[in-house]
């Protein structure tokens, strides 16, 4: 028994021997976008939200960890111009719907990373919080070199209902026909790293 412990005292020695520190890369806020599009029955609505923090955490090349602060005051509608934009997004601002008054900051975590089985490629399960509720999401992150820079892109599908955003919602109200909005809304990441 005493030799198996001395044998995994050396195999642990020697991992850690072989790995390098974690290095936190932060992300280029002015040249990283988040865009949003949500479904409705008669259409779709597309926009921008900004980062006001992040990092990704890297060991060795390979992505390990990260995390991000939104902006949820900075929700931005790019398929309207004029009253209907300013209408669109003060109703996603408001309590029916994000209540970004009082809750201005939705954060995520990277809580797990598994390599996808090629290079830059990663499935990361993570806990987002929207509203003070907390939910876990998993998806697919590609990081790659395009012009001398890293570049982390992703997509996922967030149900907002899972996070007490119901306006609309089909799920919880009856009879709502044409105004009924999906609860199912998609996020394109595209990270700059610095």
């Amino acid at each position: 028994m005493k030799q198996f412990s001395i044998l995994l005292f050396a195999l642990a020695a020697l991992t850690f021997a072989f790995t390098g520190p974690v290095e936190t890369v932060g992300v280029d806020l002015s040249n990283s976008v988040v865009t949003w599009k949500g479904y409705k029955v008669l259409g779709s609505h597309t926009g921008t939200i900004n980062l006001k923090t992040g990092n990704l955490q890297m060991q060795d090349g390979a992505l390990v960890g990260g995390s991000f602060d939104i902006d949820m005051t900075s929700i931005n509608c790019t398929d309207l111009t004029g009253e209907y934009k300013g209408k669109l997004e003060g109703h996603l601002k408001s309590d029916d719907f994000f209540g970004v008054a009082n809750f201005p900051t939705a954060t995520f975590k990277i809580t797990d990373v598994v390599s996808r089985g090629t290079e830059g490629a990663y499935k990361i399960t993570g806990n987002l919080t929207i509203k003070e509720t907390t939910k876990p999401v998993r998806f697919n992150v590609q990081i790659a070199e395009e012009n001398g820079q890293r570049v982390a892109t992703g997509a996922v599908q967030i149900d907002r209902s899972d996070f007490d955003v119901r306006y609309g919602s089909g799920s919880f109200f009856d009879n709502l026909g044409d105004n009924t909005i999906y609860d199912e809304f998609d996020l394109d990441i595209r990270l700059v790293l610095n």
